[in-house]
């Protein structure tokens, strides 16, 4: 049994991400398109039974090219989105940094929310509790699925403090995650394992 994470494909990086609005741009359809070929293609490998999506509508715009191409449904979930960034999320960063200058992910404290939204610890904590209630349910199936899960780099980023037992601040180094790269986690010999498992958009 493995949960699949996906960040993404590409959105127009000229605005504030987080809660963004905003969907896919161009490139983002075609990165997503090829994704969902890709993991038809190897429908053996990966078998794949459900595909769930941060509700946010990059994350959403993803999932439903992927889904399409594997002749599956996209179950939204909140509990998957981005850092909640409040009032700046899907702003221009023109205008953002006239308005909040400095106001950066990496200098908040960690109990600092941003204007409107999460702080780094709720956001830690949000996604820590969201995971080890999946890794609960899914140790819990009789049936095991394989699940593939389209959410953010953040998102990803933090799992991978979590699986690996590693501290996680918002100043800590972040594993690469390309958009539409797929990270595979593994419940193996009583614990669980995280590993790049396609590389995604260059």
């Amino acid at each position: 049994m493995s949960i699949y994470l996906v960040r993404h494909g590409s959105d127009d990086e000229g605005y504030r991400g987080g809660w963004s609005q905003r969907g896919l741009n161009t490139e983002g359809y075609r990165q997503s398109e090829r994704l969902g070929i890709y993991l038809n293609e190897n429908k053996q490998l990966y078998n794949i039974h459900r595909v769930v999506s941060s509700d946010l509508p990059r994350a959403l715009d993803t999932a439903g090219e992927i889904a399409a191409k594997l002749s599956l449904t996209v179950e939204p979930s909140r509990d998957w989105r981005e850092t909640n960034n409040g009032v700046i999320a899907g702003m221009p960063n023109e205008i953002v940094d006239e308005r909040y200058p400095g106001l950066y992910f990496a200098g908040l404290r960690m109990d600092e929310p941003y204007p409107g939204g999460e702080s780094p610890l709720e956001f830690y904590t949000r996604i820590k509790n969201t995971f080890a209630k999946w890794c609960r349910e899914q140790e819990g199936q009789l049936h095991r699925e394989n699940v593939l899960v389209v959410t953010h780099g953040g998102v990803i980023n933090v799992v991978y403090h979590l699986v690996r037992g590693l501290e996680w601040t918002n100043l800590s180094k972040a594993f690469p995650s390309s958009y539409t790269s797929v990270h595979k986690i593994e419940h193996s010999i009583g614990k669980w394992e995280i590993q790049l498992a396609y590389q995604g958009a260059e």
